[in-house]
């Protein structure tokens, strides 16, 4: 990658330049249904964008076709821009997972253990966004959710986002994720909860 120059404005044109690339690259991985750009609830708008008094991290959730999953995807979208004001930090690593996706890449290997690749993957990443979370199927061994503890626990702790969508509140979502995990999202998604309400598109589109 070309280095730029040290005049102010030739650094702010390959930041720019930068900033295009990681979001045109981010852009080409979303699904089709959800690629248009969308008018974002304002506080989804205000994290997106890291307003000044805006939350590390956003819980979204509310009932069946209301927008979850576009408003995440479009989100991300807008937050990986936004990660290119001020000083040029790399290009950030967002890992997005479909809930029984992720949960199935959990579960224990034929030789009883979790890649650790994976799992730093998913505790370092620059945001984590896990989509449906209440979705996913519960394993019987809880293996699973000591597993997403450790994620959870270790993005807590370095003050790393995660972003999710859900069709319950944060509070409810502990018959799939253990209470564990319920208690450490209490604390990473404290002021960023945010409900869409609405009536289900799809319905809409089909009638």
């Amino acid at each position: 990658m070309p280095v730029p120059s040290t005049d102010p404005s030739d650094m702010d044109d390959w930041r720019d330049e930068r900033r295009d690339e990681a979001v045109s690259a981010f852009a080409a991985q979303i699904p089709a249904l959800y690629r248009q750009q969308i008018t974002l609830d304002a506080d989804v708008a205000a994290w997106a964008d890291r307003a000044a008094d805006a939350p590390v991290s956003l819980f979204l959730w509310g009932a069946l076709g209301v927008g979850k999953t576009h408003s995440a995807w479009q989100a991300t979208r807008r937050w990986i821009a936004s990660q290119f004001a001020g000083a040029y930090r790399g290009t950030p690593v967002v890992q997005t997972w479909r809930s029984t996706a992720l949960f199935d890449a959990l579960r224990p290997d034929d030789a009883g253990g979790t890649p650790r690749r994976l799992m730093r993957a998913l505790q370092t990443a620059d945001l984590l966004y896990i989509d449906d979370i209440a979705a996913a199927r519960v394993s019987p061994t809880g293996w699973t959710q000591e597993r997403l503890y450790e994620i959870f626990d270790e993005r807590y702790i370095n003050q790393l986002p995660v972003l999710i969508t859900s069709d319950v509140q944060p509070g409810q979502i502990s018959p799939i994720v253990g209470e564990r995990v319920t208690s450490r999202a209490a604390e990473i998604f404290r002021g960023g909860v945010v409900h869409l309400g609405g009536a289900d598109r799809r319905k809409a589109v089909a009638a």
